[in-house]
């Protein structure tokens, strides 16, 4: 069974860094995407940054400049620079393969105003 674990969540102050952490484990064949996503309250979830199993990067137009999708094998991250309290929601980790996909239970990230 998939599971992936997120970490790396908090408060911080405007204008601070964040790094978050997704490591999947169980049988995970060839990935094609891992990523994340984000949903503030009221809000619908939505896209954040995602990276291809080429490497290719994906972002959501109000974090590029800011945020930075990197893998390594299993684990996916994403450094947040520059934090906006905009920023604040619950964030996800997605991972794609084959016919799978799967979500963590996801993280606070909040950044007053």
């Amino acid at each position: 069974q998939v599971q992936l674990v997120e970490s790396g969540g908090g408060l911080v102050e405007p204008g601070g860094s964040l790094r978050l952490s997704c490591a999947a484990s169980g049988v995970i064949l060839r990935i094609n995407t891992m990523g994340w996503y984000r949903q503030g309250s009221g809000k619908q979830r939505e896209l954040v940054a995602d990276i291809t199993n080429d490497g290719t990067t994906n972002y959501a137009d109000s974090v590029k400049g800011r945020f930075t999708v990197s893998r390594d094998k299993k684990t996916v991250y994403l450094q947040m620079d520059s934090l906006k309290p905009e920023d604040t929601a619950v964030y996800y980790c997605r991972l794609r393969f084959g016919v799978g996909d799967y979500w963590g239970q996801g993280t606070q990230v909040t950044v007053p105003s």
